[in-house]
């Protein structure tokens, strides 16, 4: 589907290349502060900024953010680096999530028939927790080691995993192995040249990941079992709102994913509702997976993305 409304791609170009230049002064400032606060201050700053290039690196996913194609592909690797994943794999992840949305291949907050309720409980703590994070970044070792393992017979152990892994298209595996590589080679770089001490450049990267994976479920978590309209608009403050491209329009971004950023505040779907609140959403997550007989079937399982 083509974008409905215009790119603001020299915006876009803006924004980006201003995220880039925050998020590495940052890291570099890791490796010269000496106080215990100022250390934390700086990895509070890179999950904020870290969660608003990671906004901007949606737009890359959905072919939103640069009216051209390789630009856009092109700054959308480029912000992937600092996740640190390969572009190509977050975008089929994602692209996917589009698809399986609240279908039985990605309810985290159920668990039906045959199912382990422990198991399922674990994966949506790990989800709230950070764990989830780790997993995607772990994922960098796989892709540069061992490849094969993106491969669906990997999967059986767990069907939201499966599915994922189905929906893979194996033209981008070699593409997603080079930038596994520069993933390990850029970041070791920088470790380097800036002489930072690894543990204070992980902190960094875990304060992002700890927040990015907290997110990543609070806006579909109790919605309805639909595609389209199995996600909401979370109301936070006005400042967040803009430092994060109105992220949080989840309700109108699933409704009409390929809507740029700016835009979303102006699609409310009908019969939307009111914006919730981020924070209570949250914490609403922690009452853990609900048992149900209701079964929603992915009507795009097995579907390669392009």
């Amino acid at each position: 589907m083509k974008n409905e409304l215009p790119i603001p791609s020299c915006l876009n170009l803006a924004i980006a290349a201003g995220q880039l230049v925050v998020l590495l002064a940052l890291l570099a400032a890791a490796g010269k502060v000496d106080s215990t606060w100022a250390l934390a201050a700086l990895a509070v700053g890179y999950a904020l900024m870290m969660n608003s290039a990671y906004a901007m690196l949606h737009e890359a996913e959905h072919g939103s953010l640069h009216g051209n194609r390789v630009a856009n592909d092109t700054i959308g690797a480029v912000l992937a680096l600092f996740f640190p994943a390969p572009f190509h794999l977050l975008r089929q992840g994602h692209i996917g999530h589009h698809l399986r949305n609240r279908s039985d291949d990605e309810a985290f907050d159920f668990y039906f028939d045959g199912e382990s309720r422990v198991w399922k409980t674990l994966q949506l703590y790990g989800i709230l927790t950070g764990f989830f994070y780790v997993a995607v970044v772990l994922g960098n070792l796989i892709a540069l080691v061992y490849p094969a393992a993106l491969k669906a017979k990997w999967g059986d152990f767990d069907r939201p995993t499966k599915a994922l892994l189905e929906s893979l298209n194996p033209r981008y595996f070699r593409l997603i192995r080079l930038e596994a590589l520069a993933v390990f080679l850029v970041h070791g770089l920088w470790i380097w040249l800036w002489q930072v001490p690894v543990w204070r450049y992980a902190l960094l990267l875990a304060s992002f990941g700890a927040l990015w994976s907290a997110l990543q479920y609070v806006h579909h978590f109790g919605t309805e079992r639909d595609v389209l309209k199995g996600a909401r608009n979370l109301k936070t403050w006005k400042w967040l709102d803009a430092l994060w491209l109105n992220h949080n329009w989840h309700r109108n971004h699933h409704a009409r994913p390929t809507v740029p950023w700016i835009h979303l505040p102006e699609i409310t779907p009908e019969h939307d509702g009111e914006r919730g609140r981020l924070l209570a959403a949250y914490f609403k997550m922690w009452r853990g997976p609900r048992h149900t007989r209701e079964r929603v079937q992915n009507r795009h399982a097995g579907k390669i993305i392009r």
